[in-house]
């Protein structure tokens, strides 16, 4: 029903309608709320960023994105971040499964006496899972199996077909290991702080995180027991109170993963598989690594003979981590200096790829609606006729859009000078003119902590020397440009790779595995992988105290095992080095200023595969 003298569209006052709700819910009437986010809510102190409404008012959709809006809503006025970062664990899956425990909390706490608020949330989640699902066939992580397992039961969310099959063979190992734990949890949602230290206990339950259940506190976290203990009232009051007024700072939901330091608690995920006892998963002896791409983890090949001796000083990096705000500055001006006489082939090359991609496109409209984009081609019809309303235009979803794709960038030495430079260029330019066509790019790098083994070795050396002891060399995974970012906000970290004494050894087949897990998180439909290398992976530790080929071996293991699932597009680029003999799409090239004219051609190549060439393609792997 509109208000006489109103001439705001139906679209408009739906939008109107749930910012208000939202303001509501949060209890801020300062919140800004706008249409035009991702798959998921972005909160902060004063904004909530939400997908745009459909103009044809689906009730389903409505719910999903009113349910967005309340779970983001819920986060401003019952999360307390600094408690949150006190408790998060370090590990890349225990932060991300840790954030969403915390999730749960919040919407069960802020949904108890509103229905409606509390069937949105469930929507919401529903069209969430089936996103990081992303279809039949797709392996599912622990981190979403515990988070669908505690929704049940602290929220009551009631699972779907889909959902109670996923649950089907988790549910007897999950009740055995923390299924008497959730009633103490339960009874801990209006206390951030004890909720969190509940979860910390489960996640080393569960074998996804060796350190301490509950950290260090200090003289301020001991004050607030002391308060909280005057009684079980008195607790959900306190902890309420101090969650509503701790807004201004709240990160985004996806900063958890994004600044995790490092993936040793991560590498325990689905190796915990249900034949594993909790004793084992959180104790793993020295020279048994706890690492996810051991032969028995669901998310890696099967049939392999890798093994690695320790993860324990395997990290996973933001670029803040590794260099200040004022060398990246610097470093990124010494690139663009390098780069300065390949302007014209850049802008070539940008307005290139981006005619390509646009072309893919197939752009559809729907005409003669009642809102949308004004169709000048039916202006005449008002000339002739002034009674004629006028007609108005709206662009068709388009599969196009629905992709994202993952730069992996080989950081070894052996790049060190024009290769990595003409790497970092590229991979810039790719970000850049991607971006402008609506599709997300994410940037990664590998290489190692240290040359000829570091830590690991060491431990080795400590352990006696035992004979075969696999990987012996402490990983570094950098992420330099995470999908959901702005190339504007991340063009600076690209410098890095110019960065002295980052370059140092390779080891590609756990660098692909971890890109690839990245990648099946994502809510998009289309995914691709391309791999910017100049040789075969090389650790001069390892491959000394194993058979020769162990590293090349694995690397042809894990390229197999991605291509032949399907579920990402893997396309590979070889700097100086023949790569055509372990990837099946691949390129070759001699000159590292060939580089940007390979990927254009490889993406090309790509996006003129139709759907029906890809799925049919999936089918003949599956």
């Amino acid at each position: 029903m509109s208000i006489p003298g109103d001439k705001s569209t139906p679209l408009e006052r739906r939008e109107q309608a749930i910012a208000a709700a939202t303001r509501a819910l949060a209890g801020r009437g300062d919140l800004e709320v706008v249409f035009r986010g991702g798959a998921q809510e972005r909160a902060n102190g004063r904004m909530v960023r939400l997908p745009p409404l459909r103009s044809d008012g689906d009730p389903l959709e409505l719910a999903r994105i009113r349910g967005e809006a309340d779970g983001a809503a819920l986060r401003l006025r019952w999360h307390d971040p600094k408690v949150h970062e006190r408790f998060a664990p370090t590990g890349e899956l225990a932060a991300l499964l840790f954030d969403r425990l915390e999730q749960v909390r919040v919407e069960v706490v802020g949904s108890r006496h509103l229905e409606g608020v509390r069937q949105n949330l469930a929507e919401a989640y529903r069209a969430r899972f089936s996103a990081r699902r992303g279809g039949e066939g797709v392996d599912t992580t622990i981190a979403d199996v515990v988070d669908l397992y505690l929704r049940e039961r602290l929220a009551g969310y009631e699972l779907s077909q889909a959902e109670r099959e996923l649950m089907g063979g988790w549910r007897a190992w999950l009740d055995e290991r923390i299924g008497a734990e959730v009633p103490e949890l339960a009874q801990k949602l209006d206390d951030q702080a004890d909720f969190a230290r509940k979860v910390r206990e489960m996640l080393v339950t569960l074998g996804l995180s060796d350190e301490a259940v509950e950290p260090e506190r200090g003289e301020e976290d001991e004050e607030e027991r002391a308060e909280n203990g005057q009684g079980q009232a008195n607790t959900a009051e306190a902890g309420q109170s101090e969650a509503g007024e701790s807004h201004d700072d709240v990160s985004e939901a996806a900063a958890t993963q994004e600044s995790a330091t490092r993936d040793g608690e991560a590498q325990a995920e689905v190796s915990r598989a249900p034949q594993t006892s909790p004793q084992a998963a959180a104790e793993p002896r020295e020279g048994e690594a706890a690492h996810p791409w051991r032969p028995n983890w669901p998310h890696g090949p099967a049939a392999t003979s890798y093994r690695v001796f320790t993860t324990a000083f395997d990290e996973v990096v933001t670029v803040e981590e590794l260099c200040s705000q004022a060398e990246l500055r610097r470093l990124r001006a010494q690139l663009d200096q390098s780069l300065a006489r390949f302007h014209g082939m850049i802008a070539r090359m940008a307005n290139r790829l981006q005619r390509k991609l646009l072309a893919q496109q197939q752009r559809s409209w729907e005409f003669d609606l009642d809102e949308g984009i004004l169709d000048a081609a039916r202006l005449a019809r008002v000339i002739v006729n002034p009674t004629t309303p006028l007609s108005y235009k709206q662009e068709k979803e388009t599969e196009f859009r629905d992709t994202v794709v993952c730069l992996l960038i080989d950081n070894s030495g052996s790049m060190r000078g024009r290769p990595i430079t003409v790497a970092a260029m590229s991979a810039d330019i790719l970000a850049r003119t991607l971006e402008r066509c609506g599709v997300k790019v994410e940037i990664l790098g590998f290489t190692t902590r240290a040359w000829k083994g570091g830590q690991s070795r060491e431990a080795w050396l400590r352990a006696g020397k035992p004979a075969n002891p696999g990987r012996l060399n402490d990983l570094r995974h950098i992420i330099y440009k995470p999908a959901d970012v702005p190339w504007r906000r991340a063009r600076h970290n690209l410098g890095l790779m110019l960065r002295e004494g980052l370059l140092k050894e390779n080891i590609d087949g756990e660098a692909i595995l971890w890109a690839h897990s990245r990648l099946l998180q994502r809510p998009e439909q289309r995914r691709i992988l391309m791999v910017i290398s100049d040789g075969a992976p090389v650790d001069d530790s390892t491959l000394s105290a194993n058979p020769g080929n162990y590293l090349e071996r694995h690397l042809r293991e894990v390229i197999a095992w991605v291509e032949a699932r399907g579920e990402v597009d893997l396309v590979a680029i070889g700097i100086g080095h023949d790569v055509t003999r372990y990837y099946r799409r691949a390129v070759t090239i001699s000159d590292p200023e060939q580089l940007g004219g390979a990927m254009l051609d490889q993406l090309s190549a790509l996006f003129d595969r139709s759907p029906r060439q890809r799925s049919g393609a999936r089918r003949r792997a599956a």
